[in-house]
C-alpha cells in the first residue's frame, strides 16, 4: 500500500547501442528484400547489432550509467536495478553482472521478462517498492540483444530487430509523477509470436528420458500481432488515462514500443493525436524490444523535445502476449 506522500519522479534517462549497423540495402544482401519493401510495410530504415564481444551485460550498463550522471547521483546511491529483458547473457539472470559492472554493491538486483512490454511492466514494479517505502532510488533498465535469436533467412522476422539498451532512474518524489496505468496479459495468444525452447529427447539411463535442447530463433505471425497491437494499445492507454483522470488531449507525448510505424500511426490516429506528438526513432534501430521505450525516451529528452513537466503516455506490447500502458510526468 502506498505511503502518504511517498511518489516516484523519474529523473535520469540513458542508452547505448552496439556500434554494428545494418541498413535495408545491406540486409537485401542476405534475404530477397528491399530498402523499399521495409521502410514501406515497417518505417525501418536500419538497425544495430551487437558483436560476438558485445554482451548485454555492458550495453545495459553504459545505458545505466548515463541514466545515473543524469540524474546527478553515484552508482552507489542505487538501492535497487530492475532489468527488463528477453534476450540475457546467463538464464540464471543479468541483473546482477549489471550491478557488478555499475559497481553499485549497495543494490539489489533482478531480471524481468515481459518481452516488449518489459520497460512498462518494469516502470510499475519499480514504482511498488519505491511507493511502499522499500526503496528510494531505483535503476530500470529495458535491454536485449534480438540478433542473437533472429533467422536470418526469415525476412518476415529479420528486417524488424535490432539490439539496444535504454534507462531511467526513478526516486521517490513527494509529488507522485506516475499518474495512472494499466497491465495485461492474454496467454492464449502466445502462439504469434515466440522466443521458444524445443526440447530434443535424450535417454540418461533405462526408463529415464529428459528434454535436454536449446532455443529456436523468433518466430511470428506478424498479421496477428499488427491485429492485437492496433485494438489492445489505444484501449490500454485509455484505460490508463482514465486512471490518470485525463485525456489524450492532455498528453504532450506519445511514446510507444518502437515496433512498426504504421502501429505508431494508427494508435495515435485512434486517440486523436497528431503525428508531432509522436516519438519515433525505430527508423534507425528497428524493433529492440524493452529496450526500445527508454532509448527512444533518452534520444528525445537529450535532445530537448522531452521537457521537465512533460506529460507522456507510454504502451509496450508483444510476445506473452503482454500490453500496457502508463502515463508520467518526466522529471520532479
Amino acid at each position: 500500500m502506498k505511503q502518504p506522500g511517498v511518489g516516484i519522479a523519474l529523473t535520469g534517462s540513458g542508452s547505448a547501442v552496439p556500434a554494428g549497423l545494418l541498413n535495408n540495402d545491406q540486409l537485401s544482401q542476405i534475404v530477397e528484400t528491399s530498402d523499399e519493401w521495409i521502410a514501406s510495410r515497417t518505417g525501418i530504415r536500419s538497425r544495430r547489432l551487437a558483436s560476438s564481444t558485445e554482451s548485454l551485460a555492458s550495453l545495459a550498463a553504459q545505458a545505466g550509467e548515463r541514466a545515473i550522471a543524469m540524474a546527478g547521483l553515484s552508482a552507489m546511491d542505487i538501492d535497487l536495478i530492475v532489468l527488463a529483458t528477453s534476450t540475457p547473457d546467463d538464464l540464471f539472470g543479468t541483473a546482477c553482472l549489471v550491478q557488478a559492472e555499475l559497481g553499485a554493491s549497495r543494490a539489489v538486483a533482478f531480471d524481468i521478462t515481459a518481452a516488449c512490454s518489459g520497460f512498462v511492466f518494469g516502470l510499475v514494479t519499480a514504482a511498488q517498492f519505491v511507493r511502499t517505502g522499500a526503496y528510494q532510488t531505483v535503476l530500470l533498465i529495458g535491454a536485449d540483444i534480438l540478433s542473437r535469436w533472429v533467422d536470418w533467412g526469415d525476412r518476415r522476422t529479420c528486417v524488424l530487430f535490432g539490439d539496444g539498451a535504454g534507462a531511467v532512474v526513478i526516486q521517490a518524489n513527494e509529488c507522485d509523477r506516475l499518474l495512472g496505468f494499466e497491465l495485461r496479459s492474454d496467454g492464449t495468444q502466445n502462439k504469434y509470436l515466440n522466443l521458444a525452447y524445443q526440447p530434443q529427447a535424450k535417454d540418461l539411463a533405462d526408463q529415464v528420458a529428459i528434454g535436454q535442447g536449446t532455443f529456436a530463433p523468433i518466430t511470428m505471425n506478424g498479421q496477428e500481432v499488427y491485429r492485437f497491437a492496433v485494438r489492445r494499445v489505444p484501449e490500454v492507454i485509455e484505460k490508463a488515462l482514465f486512471r490518470a483522470e485525463m485525456t489524450a488531449q492532455d498528453v504532450d507525448w506519445l511514446l510507444l514500443h518502437q515496433a512498426n510505424q504504421r502501429i505508431l500511426d494508427a494508435v495515435a490516429n485512434r486517440l486523436n493525436l497528431p503525428p508531432e506528438k509522436v516519438i519515433s526513432n525505430l527508423a534507425i534501430y528497428g524493433n529492440t524490444s524493452a529496450a526500445s521505450i527508454p532509448l527512444a525516451l533518452d534520444e528525445a529528452v537529450r535532445e530537448g523535445k522531452i521537457k521537465p513537466g512533460d506529460t507522456l503516455v507510454t504502451s509496450g506490447f508483444g510476445a506473452g502476449l503482454t500490453w500496457g500502458a502508463a502515463v508520467f510526468q518526466w522529471g520532479r
